[in-house]
């Protein structure tokens, strides 16, 4: 299950069950709310945060980093990795080069080899760091079909071994939820995959979610032309824009084990 405090609403214990997609092998939802009503019925999560965390993870992870997930960027992320004799990343415009390492997977790519790596995020980082219970993935449009094939080789996305995907998504300027386009499509990538591998059957939403990929001409210009995609060029951060939208560019699966995204065998 899902912990965190004031980082979910109480109110969510009283939601029916008809929310949980059940009876279905693979299953799909938004943000934080989402992830912690799907979690406890699933036997795998998978978090997808294309223009930020998971992209991040994987470049890190490709290195032989081990990354731990944080929910803030506050003074109690420096006490973690202190805890965890881990680098802390800083923001994409707080980087130096006595703290290298961000949330920019450019940054990270450019940024000396670390073995272990606090990576913060407020949406897909803060939902890895809060399951607890189900095997959490992170996904991503560049490792899509991997992670696809990876969890229907080890038997997800069955009524037995339901899988839930989550689209992280932004936040609006109150805090709350910003579906975001370029995470839908990750997660409807990984979707694809795993429906073509012979999942079981696909939630209404997970179907959606899936045809919103398959049915885009051009994935890669939607993300690079979509809200997020052009905060991030505009921003200077173009960069992380060309390496997220590399459909396949990576057949690495990182997998939480004892806390942190290490590559799955």
């Amino acid at each position: 299950m899902l912990t965190g405090g004031h980082f979910f609403a109480g109110r969510l214990g009283r939601m029916s069950d008809w929310f949980l997609q059940q009876g279905h092998g693979v299953r799909f939802e938004w943000g934080p709310t989402g992830a912690q009503r799907l979690a406890p019925g699933v036997a795998c999560l998978v978090v997808v945060d294309v223009l930020s965390f998971t992209t991040s993870v994987t470049v890190a992870v490709e290195s032989g980093t081990r990354v731990f997930p944080y929910a803030w960027r506050d003074e109690t992320a420096s006490v973690f990795a202190g805890q965890m004799a881990a680098e802390l990343a800083v923001g994409r415009r707080a980087a130096t080069t006595t703290s290298p390492w961000s949330l920019s997977p450019a940054a990270l790519r450019r940024a000396p080899f670390t073995p272990r790596l606090v990576l913060p995020s407020p949406n897909g980082s803060a939902i890895a760091a809060a399951v607890d219970g189900s095997t959490v993935v992170a996904g991503c449009l560049r490792n899509a079909t991997a992670v696809g094939r990876w969890l229907a080789r080890h038997g997800y996305g069955t009524p037995a071994r339901p899988v839930a995907v989550i689209a992280a998504g932004e936040r609006w300027p109150d805090g709350s939820l910003r579906p975001a386009l370029e995470d839908v499509l990750g997660a409807g990538a990984i979707l694809a995959e795993l429906h073509a591998q012979g999942a079981g059957s696909l939630s209404p939403e997970a179907a959606a979610a899936r045809t919103s990929f398959e049915e885009n001409p051009d994935v890669a210009h939607a993300v690079a032309t979509c809200s997020s995609g052009l905060e991030l060029a505009q921003g200077g951060f173009a960069d992380d824009v060309a390496i997220a939208i590399r459909l396949d560019d990576s057949k690495i699966v990182p997998v939480l084990t004892d806390g942190a995204f290490t590559g799955a065998v």
